[in-house]
């Protein structure tokens, strides 16, 4: 679970920077890299663990 944490913020990091890039191609495309990884992170928040057998 901290590890989906950790996936988040850096999202959130990468799409701040993104986000402050934004005039240019390259920060639309650095701000959605970092929605996805905020997305995959939140969406694994959610998975249930693989059990042992």
């Amino acid at each position: 679970m901290a590890v989906s944490w950790i996936v988040a913020a850096i999202g959130v990091v990468v799409g701040l920077l993104g986000w402050v890039m934004t005039p240019s191609a390259w920060g639309y495309g650095i701000l959605g890299f970092g929605l996805a990884w905020i997305v995959l992170g939140v969406l694994d928040l959610f998975r249930e663990p693989a059990r042992g057998r």
